[in-house]
């Protein structure tokens, strides 16, 4: 048969289709990188067959025994170790068939093809055959396809996997978006020992009326996972000694009137009680804990070295303030730090937003007052967003209301603001002035 050699892959020109597998062997000696590669789920050669997923979804897929002993200790173990067994047929329940060709696909063709719907399962196959490389390759896409969505979930599988960078990860998203990670789906879906480590946490930043509406919507989830009848009493009985790390004293009263007072988990003597905590001079004796949480810690990159007031400057008449930004770690930010009047007190209306490569990811409608110092004030977004390092984004703000203030000068185009260096320039959003070397938008508020 006639060899086609084009860009150093070889193309075959089989006259007999019955000799397909035979020549592709051959083709392979050829190229000695190929070897192993025409081998992955092909039957020619195979001594070994697996039997892979659970029963009604399973599927058989051929190996050959020396590949995979090369590219797993436990493969070799399982084959040429000292209480080896001649099996011909290998069951394997309690990995899904997607995942354990995605690890096959690894050892025989050095290929790493992973998707969102089957990583966490190729990481449990990976972690049990011992096939670290691929088992960080999972891990990193987790990491990079973490959000608020996903946290929680990905929070109890990194325990389990025993990945500490990974579980690092999950707490920075669920302490900085506490509130969009605890009324994500996927917070229904934790196992109790996760629930308890979330609800225990100091750093939560959340208002304690959501933590008890998700704490309520996981037992709900809960009770179905136990086939029980998602009633009051069976919800506050998968709940367990867990309600008690929920900080109910720490309430707005009305949250706890109009909502967890009202809700029947609590019974009539801890609702008494409560109630009597929040109004009694003599406050009794809670099992709930009474001490707020701590919540984390805002930070403030401050990118001007001074401000300044003139007349005439700075105006505000629709236009929007636009800076562009990028950070070399992660981070979430919260809101901005915004001028206010240099005319003595004054109330400003504000459209703040934030954009990646156009597209916006938050904004919001927002009031604040300034007392006509040169101090900068606080404007939020309703959840902090998540930053990514090394990519630029855009915040803007539309401000409406007195028309002089005061505004930044001597801007820097790198700030290090703790363990985060923020890097500024000029946004072609920006149609008021705002830059790197001068004008609004002085502060980024964020957690790291």
């Amino acid at each position: 048969t006639p060899v086609r050699q084009q860009q150093n892959t070889p193309v075959l020109e089989l006259p007999c289709p019955g000799l397909q597998s035979d020549c592709k062997i051959m083709a392979a000696e050829l190229y000695p990188t190929k070897k192993n590669s025409v081998m992955f789920n092909n039957e020619t050669m195979a001594d070994v067959h697996f039997v892979v997923g659970p029963p009604g979804g399973t599927q058989r897929v051929p190996g050959h025994k020396y590949v995979l002993a090369v590219g797993s200790s436990v493969f070799h173990a399982m084959f040429y170790g000292e209480l080896a067994e001649d099996q011909e047929e290998i069951r394997i329940p309690d990995v899904e068939p997607p995942s354990f060709l995605a690890m096959m696909k690894y050892i025989y063709c050095d290929e790493i093809d992973l998707c969102a719907d089957t990583v966490l399962a190729t990481l449990y196959a990976a972690k049990k055959y011992i096939v670290p490389h691929l088992a960080r390759a999972c891990v990193n896409f987790l990491e990079t396809s973490l959000s608020a969505k996903n946290a929680c979930v990905l929070l109890s599988q990194s325990c389990l996997f025993e990945e500490p960078d990974l579980t690092q990860r999950c707490w920075e998203v669920i302490d900085a978006q506490a509130e969009l990670a605890l009324r994500s789906e996927g917070f229904c879906d934790i196992d109790s020992q996760t629930l308890e480590s979330i609800l225990k946490r100091e750093t939560l930043n959340a208002k304690e009326m959501v933590v008890f509406e998700a704490a309520l919507n996981w037992a709900e989830a809960e009770c179905q996972r136990q086939d029980l009848s998602p009633t009051i009493e069976n919800r506050r009985l998968v709940l367990g000694k867990a309600i008690y790390l929920i900080r109910i004293p720490t309430m707005v009263l009305e949250d706890f009137a109009d909502g967890a007072a009202q809700s029947g988990v609590l019974t009539l003597n801890e609702t008494n009680d409560i109630f009597l905590w929040f109004t009694a001079a003599k406050k009794p004796e809670l099992l709930f804990c009474s001490k707020p949480r701590k919540g984390l810690a805002p930070q403030r990159c401050h990118r001007f070295q001074s401000c300044a007031y003139r007349s005439n400057q700075w105006r505000y008449r629709g236009r929007c303030d636009s800076i562009q930004f990028a950070v070399d770690k992660r981070v979430f930010i919260a809101g901005f730090g915004l001028y206010g009047s240099s005319c003595g007190s004054a109330e400003y209306s504000a459209k703040i937003e934030l954009k990646r490569q156009g597209v916006s990811m938050a904004q919001r409608n927002i009031k604040y007052f300034s007392d006509g110092s040169s101090s900068t004030f606080p404007v939020s977004f309703d959840y902090p967003v998540q930053i990514e390092p090394d990519t630029f984004y855009t915040a803007s703000v539309v401000l409406d209301g007195n028309e002089l203030s005061y505004f930044g000068q001597e801007g820097m185009t790198e700030v290090q603001c703790g363990k985060v260096t923020f890097q500024f320039q000029c946004s072609s959003d920006s149609t008021n002035g705002t830059g790197v070397q001068g004008g609004q938008i002085p502060e980024l508020v964020f957690y790291a």
